[in-house]
C-alpha cells in the first residue's frame, strides 16, 4: 500500500507571491537543473506541425518557445501559470524569439481551466503537478482529460514518491519550509491512470538522488 504523499501547507496566494518574487531569478536557481528533464519530456511529447498544445505551469517560458517552434505557423501553443511574474518573463521570451503570434500566455489556475472540451492535441507539465495539493491533483488531471481531443496525449515530468532516504529528507524540508521547498514527490502514474489515461511510456531518472519520472500517457477516448 502506498504511503500518503505530503500535503501542501501553503495557499495558492502564497505560491503566487513566491513565484512572482522568484520569476526574475528562477532560471539561476533551478533552470539549469530542470532543463535536462523538461527537454526529455518535450522529446517524449513530440509536438508536430499544426498541433494545438497546452502547457500548464510554463514558468519562465523555455518550453513554450520550444513548443511554439515545433507546432509551426499553422499550430498554436497556450500556456497557463498562476504567477504574473512568470507571465511577464514568458511573454518577453516569446516576443524576443519572434513567436508570440503562435502563443497565448495566460495567468490562471489549472484546477479550473478556461477552455472548451477537446481544445488541444496535447498537454505538457514539467515539475508542476507536484505543486498542487493532494485533493487537487485528480481535479487538474480531470481538466486535462476534458480539454484533450480524442486520442490526445499528455507528458508529465514529476518528482516521484518512492521509499528512500533522499525522499524522506526532501519531504522533511518540504514540511519545515513549504514556501522554499513547495514541490514534493507524488504518485504521478497512479494519478494519470485514475484520471482515465493510458500510460504509454515512462523514463525513470534521478535528480540529486530524488526519483523523477517522465511519463507519456494518452486519452482513452
Amino acid at each position: 500500500m502506498n504511503t500518503p504523499i505530503s500535503p501542501v501547507p501553503r495557499t495558492k496566494e502564497q505560491a503566487k507571491t513566491t513565484y512572482n518574487r522568484l520569476s526574475r531569478w528562477y532560471d539561476l536557481i533551478a533552470g539549469s537543473t530542470e532543463k535536462k528533464y523538461r527537454n526529455i519530456g518535450l522529446e517524449m511529447l513530440d509536438a508536430h506541425e499544426g498541433e494545438h498544445i497546452l502547457e500548464i505551469g510554463y514558468g519562465t517560458g523555455h518550453c513554450m518557445v520550444s513548443l511554439a517552434k515545433a507546432v509551426g505557423a499553422t499550430g498554436h501553443v497556450t500556456g497557463i501559470d498562476i504567477s504574473e511574474g512568470m507571465h511577464t518573463i514568458t511573454t518577453e521570451r516569446l516576443t524576443k524569439a519572434g513567436l508570440i503570434d503562435r502563443a497565448d500566455v495566460l495567468v490562471g489556475d489549472a484546477a479550473q481551466l478556461p477552455f472548451p472540451p477537446e481544445s488541444f492535441d496535447a498537454v505538457f507539465m514539467s515539475f508542476t503537478l507536484e505543486l498542487f495539493d493532494t485533493p487537487e491533483i485528480p481535479l487538474v488531471l480531470a481538466q486535462c482529460y476534458q480539454v484533450l481531443r480524442p486520442n490526445g496525449r499528455i507528458a508529465i515530468v514529476s518528482l516521484i514518491k518512492k521509499p528512500g532516504l533522499a525522499v524522506r529528507i526532501y519531504e522533511w524540508f518540504h514540511k519545515k519550509m513549504p514556501s522554499a521547498v513547495d514541490c514534493r514527490p507524488i504518485y504521478a502514474q497512479q494519478a494519470l491512470i485514475a484520471a482515465g489515461f493510458n500510460i504509454e511510456k515512462v523514463r525513470a531518472m534521478s535528480m540529486w538522488g530524488l526519483p523523477v519520472e517522465i511519463i507519456l500517457a494518452r486519452k482513452t477516448t
